[in-house]
């Protein structure tokens, strides 16, 4: 017996290999289907290939996309053509479930069936990605070769979606019907629409026109004026395209917080009154909608009139996440109205809000959605919990039974870093939580991918999304016992082919390189060694400036530095570059190697190269977490460098760094002093910092000190540190970061 088990086991493990391998080398699908079988032969799609179907809204998108994708025209025929495409309805297929399907290729028919249109839809898909990348390259029309197969599919969940905020980074019209083509394309179905937020409001509101007269405009640092909103007849194009592809778009409409934008145009609506105005800053502003005010809800209440007006899905977005309370706390009518409506504290004054929104929104049958903040103070009945702060939103409102979306930040923000959140964590996320039981785990509906724009405008979106993106259309598709990191990683080469003929920009997989730096004392030079970190990926590099592309010199071994010089790398696949360039800065000069005293300690969460960092020769990058660096929280900087022996000294060059969303600001002056004795110190330069601190935009400055031929053996340099966040700084009050790296010595 134990023998025959041993033999069944044998057989089944080797079909199914059999099943992966021939998957991941004929059939490479994203996401995986949960059930293929492939079959001997092909079916030759050409222009004489007929379709047969008789929705003629959906034959003619699939006319359309066979046609963009090969360049082959094909045609309906209801009469049994012999080479043909069969799109019908089976009601025998899942019933309970629309988006399943099953599709079939053989040598003389293609056929899709579901129980539903949009599970036709969805099998689609399936066909068009199988359609060997070659061919939407050329797009000549000539005859395609399709793998004869077998699948039967379903998702897993019955909500997989991409949350694109539009609010800090204006997204064109044709865009967002680009990315709805995206979302369809690898099988998902929402679209989560972050329309409004403190830096711009986006959506026409036809009762309050300064929402998008004021509110979706910003003056930038340089004086620039950035924005733009979508008219309601953009919205309704948009609806109606997203329809066709049977994709959902829940917009969201922020509240309580998350609002400067709205409070520019109509400050009534605050507790102070203002004056405010669209800010360039990202973070989590005081100012919010004033909750002691009846007149806040029914300015917000006519906004969502006209928003359930134009989008006719069931869902509406509220919010409701990163609210700080100090506004509230000092508010005379808010305090009141804590009283009046025997609440406990601003956050129960939060939950009132919030279910005033939630009972509204039901009373026009509609379901709100709001971050997991909502929880606190008290759960709105009815109220759909988005999960963000990790996963104990998605278990105390499962709990609750209450639905709830579950989208972490440690998985599905890909407007994180893929240094630190890449590939594999993507793949690895499951939105179920283990702590809950059976009967509770019923109200996951599923996942989102997130991009937060605040440093992702329009033309890096591709590359921030894309790959991650796939691993969670995988995550949300398919079923836990189907999925396989490997066999998954293996299909992604291959696909990498599709998105270049699809024409999307692909980003990184991880971080691109490991690199070491090593000082040759005796040659008196650098050796720079690269380590790409992601399969086939080439590393190419430029010096001195020069530009970087697919041309520039491959990297085979050890870079040898031996004069002040920056080298560029960056990793391509393909031929396409992969959106990340990493500079390294070497410079020689008299300081180098210097030993540095510190009058005021570095924070030892920034310490970079303990006391080598700031004479070591290499110059810190625009990422202050690149380990090149070091940190000062609310204390000046100040050090003495020996150069070890007098020298004729005409420039001092101290760079400090700019990033006041990191709370890190430039300091408010720099002075430099030279010593022969290290004891006096005379020919002090002073350096006020002319740069305006309030801005979103990162930047490195160099405080320049120049002599004429000075001869000194030690420097001093001393920098300000303006110690506390300004009162237009979302953390006013707060201490502030000095940043500094190399400081160089002419």
């Amino acid at each position: 017996m134990y023998k025959f088990i041993t033999f069944i086991t044998f057989i089944t493990l080797s079909f199914l290999n059999y099943i992966v391998k021939a998957d991941s080398k004929s059939i490479n699908l994203i996401p995986l289907p949960q059930k293929v079988d492939i079959q001997k032969g092909e079916f030759i799609l050409e222009s004489n290939t007929k379709l047969i179907c008789n929705n003629n809204t959906l034959a003619n998108y699939f006319i359309q996309k066979i046609q963009e994708f090969t360049g082959i025209t094909i045609k309906p025929d209801n009469t049994n053509p012999i080479n043909k495409i069969v799109l019908e309805l089976d009601n025998s297929i899942k019933p309970e479930n629309k988006e399943a399907y099953i599709l079939s290729i053989t040598e003389k028919e293609i056929k899709i069936i579901s129980s539903d249109y949009e599970g036709i839809f969805r099998g689609m898909q399936t066909l068009f990605q199988l359609i060997p990348y070659e061919y939407k390259i050329r797009k000549d029309g000539s005859p395609v070769k399709l793998i004869s197969c077998i699948i039967e599919d379903e998702p897993r969940f019955k909500w997989r979606g991409l949350n694109l905020d539009c609010s800090r980074h204006f997204m064109t019209k044709d865009f967002i019907k680009r990315y709805i083509d995206i979302l369809a394309y690898y099988k998902f179905n929402t679209l989560h629409w972050h329309l409004t937020d403190d830096q711009g409001w986006r959506i026409e509101i036809k009762k309050y026109p300064k929402l998008t007269e004021i509110g979706a405009w910003r003056k930038e640092a340089d004086g620039s004026i950035y924005g733009g909103y979508y008219t309601q007849e953009d919205i309704k194009e948009i609806i109606d395209y997203a329809k066709s592809r049977f994709i959902n778009i829940v917009p969201e409409i922020e509240m309580p917080g998350h609002c400067l934008a709205s409070l520019a145009a109509y400050p009534e609506n605050s507790c102070t009154g203002g004056p405010f105005e669209v800010t360039n800053l990202w973070g989590v502003m005081k100012d919010v909608y004033c909750a002691g005010r009846d007149s806040t809800f029914y300015f917000l209440q006519d906004i969502l009139d006209e928003v359930i007006q134009l989008f006719p899905g069931e869902y509406i977005h509220i919010g409701g996440d990163e609210v700080l309370k100090d506004r509230w706390k000092e508010c005379p009518r808010c305090q009141l109205r804590i009283k009046q409506e025997g609440l406990k504290d601003e956050h129960e004054l939060q939950s009132y809000f919030i279910q005033r929104i939630v009972n509204y929104l039901q009373s026009k049958n509609k379901k709100a959605i709001g971050w997991d903040e909502i929880l606190e103070g008290g759960l709105a009945k009815g109220a759909i919990v988005q999960s963000w702060r990790g996963y104990k939103g998605a278990i105390d409102a499962a709990k609750l039974k209450h639905f709830t979306i579950c989208s972490p930040t440690s998985h599905t923000y890909l407007n994180y870093d893929p240094d630190n959140l890449d590939l594999q964590i993507a793949y690895s996320f499951e939105p179920v939580p283990d702590e809950l039981n059976d009967e509770e785990k019923k109200f996951i509906l599923g996942g989102e991918a997130n991009l937060w724009t605040e440093y992702a405008p329009q033309e890096t979106v591709d590359s921030k999304l894309f790959p991650r993106i796939l691993a969670l259309s995988e995550v949300f598709w398919t079923l836990p016992e189907n999925k396989n990191y490997e066999n998954f990683y293996n299909r992604l080469q291959t696909t990498y082919s599709d998105l270049n003929a699809l024409g999307i920009q692909y980003g990184r997989e991880s971080k691109i390189i490991t690199y070491n730096i090593d000082y040759n004392d005796s040659r008196n030079n650098f050796i720079l060694t690269l380590k790409p970190n992601q399969k086939n990926l080439q590393i190419r590099y430029s010096l001195n400036g020069n530009t970087l592309d697919s041309n520039s010199p491959l990297y085979k071994d050890p870079i040898i530095i031996n004069k002040s010089t920056k080298v560029t790398v960056g990793g391509f696949l393909d031929g396409h570059y992969i959106n990340k360039k990493i500079e390294f800065s070497f410079a020689f000069h008299k300081a180098l190697k210097g030993k540095v005293n510190y009058i005021n300690k570095y924070d030892l969460r920034y310490r970079a190269n303990e006391e080598k960092t700031l004479t070591d020769g290499i110059v810190g990058t625009i990422d202050f977490h690149d380990g090149l660096w070091q940190g000062f929280e609310g204390e000046d900087f100040e050090v003495i460098i020996d150069l070890n022996s007098e020298k004729e000294i005409t420039k001092v060059v101290p760079r400090f760094f700019l990033n006041v969303n990191s709370w890190i600001f430039l300091p408010s002056k720099v002075e430099i002093s030279l010593s022969k004795d290290g004891i006096n110190f005379e020919n002090k330069k002073l350096i006020i910092n002319e740069i305006p601190q309030k801005t979103s935009e990162i930047l490195i400055k160099d405080f320049v000190a120049d002599y004429n031929k000075v001869k000194a053996r030690y420097i001093k340099v001393f920098a300000e540190n303006i110690k506390k966040c300004p009162d237009w700084h979302p953390g006013a009050g707060d201490k502030t970061w000095l940043f500094i790296d190399e400081i160089i010595v002419e």
